[in-house]
């Protein structure tokens, strides 16, 4: 365990961001200029010169009032004096109050510019990412980053205002200082870089543990998300899972908190160093300005302005370590986020060769030598398949669970591209053409199909504007759910998914199996694969739902996915899976007559449907 322990901190340490801050934060100042937030940038300069503005107000109202005193000007010069900076402060002040307040608006519309961003990322991105651990860890961390105005994403902008004012700050204490003793300035600037330096050590602790600390935040989402999920609601309750789910998440958050504990056990050094050398340079700079005094019989005025200069050139500098310090913690999450916005696409989107699928086209879809397997796996999934889908075609592929048809239809579908292999588009490589183009040939229903929270019109659009409603009632009733549709009170406008909206009707299985065919009819795709989305439906049911598919696409090209046999009797080929490969091709006669894996389950399975009718009768 400790060898363990101890090759984990070291690959830790190896962590390098693949950004420096200067180079996130001019990311942060071009997603201004081109979110059309420019005032952004215009009002943190602003912000940032009302500030030293302020601050040269403050430096030299003291020792200006009290020499006017030591020259024992009039009364009436004084109130001017007085009054002069009152106003300048007054004025100075509520401008600066103003510009603060109106650039927070600007601020958190970049924030919510980068989360569009991570979303899109998110639902764009290619399929092989979306089961990419990394990706993935990547992709939590990156939306905390978005998640409040406290987070780098926003905050950024405070500190590069901060950043600018103490560096304009400071070359004009310098240049002040400058006339009393260069020394003052060297010690100042060493001790605040000393303790910058190992403040900038320890804040890099979070960034290189950032995966360890998005693996327990993983789990405990997951389990979140799991325990408010209608879909296992009747689990929890009829197995009694609570206590085990309470029992993983409370593993889980036992990690996370000493996590952090021993997080914050790192972070505590900085600001004991930060101290340590804070009162270390101000011993040495105001011994150095009460000497001046002595030897040198340094006036009033000058040694309070001199004083307070010190005083503040130690803030400056401060402010300008404490500036990079908090911008280099902050450039790590933000390194985090363009990592992921930034994640290698193995698949072509901008640059692919574009094609538009068109209705009544015959479109032929051929795998050439395909093999296929997943990272880390140690055998194929599916080895050297030929096959090819002729325009019109009907296609059920049957297989034992786990056998790779779903994994074949990913490959069909483009969503995971050959380990060996091609999958040929009349004749092209699919692997050239932009891929979200290449899914425009597909209406698709999946096992694990997506239910929007929204109502019965969008669902079947699969959008929220220019719906055809003319098209959504056919297609609504070539499905067969227009009866059940036109009893609702709301009709077309009745809302599905009650996670969202407290009033939604639910739909029971097949119900949702036709709204899921009247989608797919819907998008009028020239290819449509039905990956066992009736899995959940009794046999018969399955069946019916299969020859209703079967009755409404008409001469589309159809692949149809199933492990019961007799579903897909209708199809014009079958083709068994097995082994990693297809093992047997035909029509169903054919297959039966052959006598080998497909007719023996298919006895199987006949034989248990056939005793189960007995039993029932």
């Amino acid at each position: 365990m400790a060898k363990e322990e101890k090759q984990k901190r070291k690959k830790a340490k190896a962590v390098k961001p693949k950004y420096n801050m200067w180079q996130n934060a001019w990311f942060m100042i071009k997603v201004a200029w081109t979110s059309e937030e420019k005032k952004v940038i215009i009002l943190s300069l602003l912000s940032a010169a009302l500030a030293v503005t302020l601050n040269l107000v403050n430096l030299y109202v003291s020792p200006t009032i009290l020499s006017a005193v030591e020259r024992h000007v009039s009364a009436g010069e004084l109130f001017l004096t007085i009054a002069g900076f009152a106003l300048g402060l007054m004025l100075v002040s509520a401008a600066s109050a103003y510009v603060n307040t109106n650039t927070l608006f600007g601020r958190i519309s970049l924030r919510i510019e980068i989360a569009n961003l991570l979303n899109r990322k998110a639902a764009e991105t290619s399929y092989p990412n979306v089961d990419d651990d990394k990706f993935r860890k990547l992709l939590v961390k990156s939306r905390e980053c978005t998640f409040s105005s406290n987070e780098a994403i926003e905050a950024i902008w405070t500190t590069l205002t901060t950043l600018v004012t103490n560096i304009v700050g400071f070359f004009i204490y310098v240049s002040l200082l400058a006339a009393v003793q260069p020394f003052l300035i060297f010690v100042i600037l060493a001790t605040a870089l000393v303790s910058f330096l190992i403040g900038n050590c320890v804040n890099g602790y979070g960034y290189r543990h950032r995966e360890e600390e998005a693996e327990y935040e993983r789990h405990m989402n997951y389990l979140s998300m799991r325990v408010e999920d209608l879909t296992v609601a009747k689990d929890i309750r009829i197995f009694g899972l609570r206590p085990w789910i309470e029992e993983l998440y409370e593993k889980a958050m036992n990690c996370y908190t000493a996590f952090h504990k021993k997080a914050q056990g790192v972070y505590i050094w900085s600001p004991i160093a930060d101290l340590v050398f804070t009162f270390l340079r101000n011993a040495i700079a105001y011994a150095f300005l009460i000497l001046l005094v002595i030897r040198d019989g340094l006036g009033v005025s000058e040694f309070l302005l001199y004083f307070t200069a010190a005083g503040g050139f130690t803030e400056w500098v401060s402010g300008i370590l404490s500036g990079l310090s908090t911008l280099y913690k902050q450039s790590l999450d933000i390194s985090t986020v363009r990592e992921c916005l930034e994640y290698e696409e193995p698949f072509l989107f901008d640059g692919g060769r574009r094609i538009k699928a068109k209705a009544g086209r015959e479109y032929e879809l051929r795998l050439e030598g395909v093999s296929f397997r997943y990272p880390g796996a140690d055998k194929d999934t599916l080895t050297d398949i030929n096959l090819t889908l002729h325009p019109g075609e009907k296609l059920a592929v049957v297989g034992l669970n786990g056998a790779g048809k779903t994994t074949l239809i990913k490959l069909i579908c483009g969503f995971l591209d050959p380990t060996k292999g091609r999958v040929l588009l009349n004749g092209e490589d699919i692997r050239g053409y932009n891929r979200a183009d290449y899914y425009t040939m597909f209406s698709a229903v999946f096992q694990d199909f997506s239910l929007l929270a929204g109502t019965i019109a969008v669902n079947v659009a699969q959008s929220d504007s220019g719906i055809d409603m003319e098209r959504v009632r056919e297609c609504v009733e070539k499905a067969g759910l227009r009866a059940k549709i036109d009893a609702l009170p709301d009709g077309y406008e009745t809302c599905l998914n009650r996670e969202v909206y407290e009033e939604a009707t639910l739909l029971s299985g097949g119900e949702t199996q036709c709204l899921m065919l009247a989608r797919a009819l819907y998008k009028n795709a020239p290819i449509i694969i039905l990956d066992e989305p009736t899995a959940a439906l009794d046999p018969i049911a399955e069946s019916e739902m299969y020859q209703k598919y079967h009755e409404v696409t008409g001469a589309k090209s159809s692949i149809y996915i199933s492990h019961r046999l007799a579903s897909t009797r209708f199809c014009d080929r079958i083709i068994l899976i097995d082994d990693a490969g297809i093992c047997e091709e035909g029509t169903h006669e054919e297959l039966l007559r052959l006598g080998g894996r497909y007719a023996g389950l298919y006895a199987v399975q006949s034989k248990y449907y056939r005793e189960g009718d007995a039993e029932n009768e």
